[in-house]
This record gives C-alpha cells, structure tokens and sequence, in this order.
C-alpha cells in the first residue's frame, strides 16, 4: 500500500467519520468509510473514527461487529479513564486536556477505542490535537504499524500535550509562592483556588489512565507485541510521572494556603492586641474623666482655675504607668 502523501489529512469534522488502511510498515491511506470494512491487506489493519453524534453511529458501529457492549461503552455520556478486555479485542477509553481554542485545559476530553488485531474503531466527542498530529503524521509515511502501536502513539501523544500544562500550573505555584512571601494580595486566594481546581479536575483522570494503559499492558492480547507493550508502559510511566506532579502542586498549593491564612491570622491578631492595648489605656482614664464629668456637687477642683490641667496632668501620668505594666508584663 502506498501513502496517499498528495491529499492532507482530514479534520475530525462534527458528525462525521474518517476510516484508513494501514499496511503494518508505515504506510496508509484514507478510504470511503464503506469500504473500510473491507478486509485489511496482509499484516495490516483498519481504523474508523467515527463522531458520538453522527446520525448513523449504531449502524456503523453494528457493520464492524461490534456488539452491544462495545457500541455501550464507545457512546456513554461520560465516561473514565479504564481497560476492558472483551473476547478478543480490549475497550480502551482515555482523556487528554482539552486544547481547543477557548476552552479550559482542565475540561479533559475522551477519546474512546475498541481495538481488535485488524481493525480499531474510535469515536470521539470533542476534537482531540492528539488524534489529529497522528491523520496528519499518516500523511508523512509515519502511520502506525499495528493497531497496539495506534494506541501506544495516542496515549505517548496525550501525555506530550498534557505535560505543558501541569509545567504551567507547577510554574503558576511558584510564583504564588514568592507572591505570599512579599505580601497578600487580594487576588492571592482567587488565583490560588484556581490552580488548585485545574490540579484536581487533572488528576481526577490521571490516574485512572495510568491503570487503564497499566491494565493494556499486561492483557494476554495475541495482537500486542512487545515493542507496542514497552511503548504503553512508557506512556503509563509518564502518565504516572504527570500524575504525581498534579498530586506535588495540590499539596503545595495547600501549604501555601495555610500559610496565607497563618498570615492573615497574624496579622488580625496584632491588630486585636494594639485595639485591646487601646482599651486597657483608656478605660480607667475614660472612668476618671467620667466620674469627674457627673452633673452633682462636690466635684472635686470645680473651684480652682488650674484644675483642668492637673487633672491632665494626672491622666497623663496615669497612662505612662499603664504603658510601663504593659511593657513590663510584654504584651507588646
């Protein structure tokens, strides 16, 4: 078979389905979907792409005998990250970050597989950059050889593209990080809750698709060799790897989270202590000058024309010695 290397590799379209050959030595080329159920040449097998929500996905899913547990599980609503060995074949489903353009990175998409050693049918919801670096890279003579090494090049790409994200929020942390030990900003929480959300919603999957590939690994499937057994525990490897790192960036957010609060904690109790500094001054001076200021006789000096300044006089007094208790017994 020779590479159809003339005509660029199609787009998951909405509604649509994309079905190749592959002829196990790198080469490949797009058919019409109804003639990809034709038998694969010698060595090499089949793949279709199918959208969740094209009118026809039953019917299709039903023409490559897929039963109605594959066709259950390749369209759920939602679905995780696992690895279901079912005869022959093995029901693969994996999530990858979700890299379109206005959506967030942590909204992870599901691609779905069921994958026999002729032929791997997928369906997807949502377009995956993953999938699409691998149509386009059939075009360049690197298709996949078998339909073990289809999956082992969607998950290895899955982890390429979920690695710069969890490099971005380790490297948003540590600038958190350094922000907390200047000062605390208003935004600090806000942009600290953030990261720690996408780190969760991340890792929610992450682990999940390192048992799924774990599980692949390790299946007495006749159609997986050893080299695509080596490349699946490498993408379970580095899957693992992403995980923890998911794991260390919500364990520091949490540190720096409390140390926020630590902060902040400090800082309202200095603030109660010179209001309660304020109080135990000025109490007594407030009772003195109240019982001075009662509308009765008797009042003491209410004669004498320097009595004013003696009375402040003493008031003063009275709080410097206040002052010295305080700073003797530490208080502040």
């Amino acid at each position: 078979m020779q590479d159809d290397t003339s005509v660029p590799a199609p787009r998951l379209e909405p509604g649509g389905t994309i079905a190749l050959e592959f002829d196990g030595k790198g080469g490949s080329r797009f058919v019409a979907e109804a003639a990809s159920n034709t038998a694969a040449a010698s060595g090499g097998f089949t793949w279709v792409h199918i959208h969740r929500d094209a009118l026809s996905i039953e019917e299709l899913l039903q023409d490559h005998d897929c039963d109605e547990f594959v066709r259950d599980a390749l369209t759920a609503d939602d679905t995780r990250p696992r690895c279901t060995v079912h005869g022959d074949g093995a029901i693969v489903i994996m999530r990858g970050v979700n890299l379109n353009p206005g959506a967030e990175p942590d909204d992870m998409v599901s691609v779905r597989f069921w994958i026999e050693d002729s032929q791997v049918i997928g369906v997807w919801v949502r377009p995956l950059l993953a999938i699409e670096e691998i149509l386009a890279a059939t075009t360049r003579g690197q298709a996949p050889r078998t339909p073990g090494d289809l999956i082992a090049k969607v998950a290895l790409r899955l982890a390429d593209r979920t690695e710069p994200v969890v490099t971005d929020l380790s490297e948003q942390i540590d600038a958190l990080e350094e922000r907390v030990a200047e000062d605390l900003p208003p935004a600090l929480r806000r942009d600290l809750a953030e990261i720690r959300r996408d780190a969760i919603n991340l890792r929610r999957f992450m682990f999940p698709q390192r048992d799924a590939l774990t599980t692949l690994e390790i299946e007495d499937l006749e159609w997986l060799g050893e080299h695509e057994r080596s490349r699946i525990r490498e993408a379970a490897s580095r899957t693992t790897r992403l995980a923890e790192e998911l794991d260390a960036i919500r364990d520091r957010a949490a540190i720096v989270y409390d140390e926020i609060m630590d902060r902040r904690s400090e800082v309202m109790n200095r603030n109660m202590l010179y209001l309660a500094i304020v109080a135990v001054i000025f109490l007594p001076l407030g009772l003195i000058t109240g019982l001075l200021g009662i509308n009765v006789g008797g009042i003491p000096g209410q004669d004498s024309p320097n009595a004013f300044w003696f009375i402040t006089a003493i008031l003063l007094g009275i709080a410097v010695i206040e002052l010295a208790i305080l700073r003797v017994l530490r208080l502040f």
